[in-house]
């Protein structure tokens, strides 16, 4: 009995990969580097105007509140308006105490390891998506200044957390209404929303999961390490959603109570 091979003749369509071409997608893959820049760049744009501002940034008691703006908390420069002051201060800051404050939480978020990638696929096209070629001839990681600055993500994600320390004590002033007593706002509400968000984008970061697993060769000697590395396992693999999430909220939480301080807006009491 003889058997007979046979073959099917397989034709590529379109012109094949190579140097001269980009990328043999034809999805619409540049929606979402652009729709990254959008964000990014706006983000910046506002947080940069909010914290030359240097006003607006309170609620304080004239309206029975106690508001602060995260982009403002700890208020440490000296002429800080009454009621928003932390309990020491850089005598003699004469510009806004947001510029003091902004380099710890940016700088934790520029090295962190989810916008690295956003940032470096929408705005330096390193590459801009997947099975796109890459817009620079050369590569050298990050190995040299100004990316080798990103290694100090550890240490910007434990300044992030006394930050969010301070914020959720931000958080819990607002339950407080001078003159009133205690209750709660909308304003509580936005600030607590805030803090919790950014406690969730810190503690879903891979920096926070190595420190509580990694380096350790067998997690039975570990008991203690392994049950927080397994509760964060989850949450880190929603790191992207709570890293916009919190991103776009910050925002919004210095923009209300910037309405709110201006005049503009009421911050109205629920109970």
């Amino acid at each position: 009995m003889s058997t007979t091979e046979s073959s099917t003749k397989v034709v590529l369509g379109g012109t094949r990969g190579g140097p001269d071409v980009a990328t043999l997608r034809q999805d619409r893959w540049w929606i979402q580097p652009v729709i990254t820049v959008s964000i990014l760049t706006a983000f910046v744009i506002y947080s940069t105007w909010a914290a030359f501002q240097n006003r607006y940034y309170y609620v304080g008691a004239n309206v029975g509140r106690d508001l602060i703006s995260p982009f403002y908390s700890p208020c440490i420069a000296s002429d800080c308006v009454p009621g928003a002051k932390a309990g020491f201060a850089f005598n003699g800051w004469a510009l806004s105490p947001a510029l003091l404050i902004l380099i710890f939480p940016l700088g934790f978020r520029l090295t962190c390891y989810y916008y690295r990638r956003s940032y470096y696929r929408a705005f330096w096209w390193s590459p801009p998506a997947c099975a796109v070629s890459d817009a620079h001839s050369s590569y050298s990681g990050e190995t040299r200044f100004p990316l080798i600055m990103q290694n100090m993500h550890r240490y910007f994600f434990y300044a992030g957390l006394v930050f969010n320390t301070l914020l959720t004590y931000d958080a819990v002033r607002a339950f407080r209404q001078p003159g009133l007593g205690y209750g709660v706002t909308v304003g509580t509400i936005v600030l607590v929303i805030n803090a919790v968000l950014l406690w969730a984008y810190s503690l879903s970061c891979h920096a926070c999961r190595h420190l509580c697993g990694g380096g350790v060769k067998s997690f039975k000697a570990h008991p203690i390490r392994y049950r927080f590395w397994k509760m964060l396992t989850p949450l880190n693999a929603k790191h992207m959603n709570l890293a916009w999430a919190s991103l776009v909220f910050v925002a919004l939480t210095d923009v209300y109570v910037r309405l709110v301080a201006s005049g503009a807006l009421t911050d109205y009491k629920l109970f």
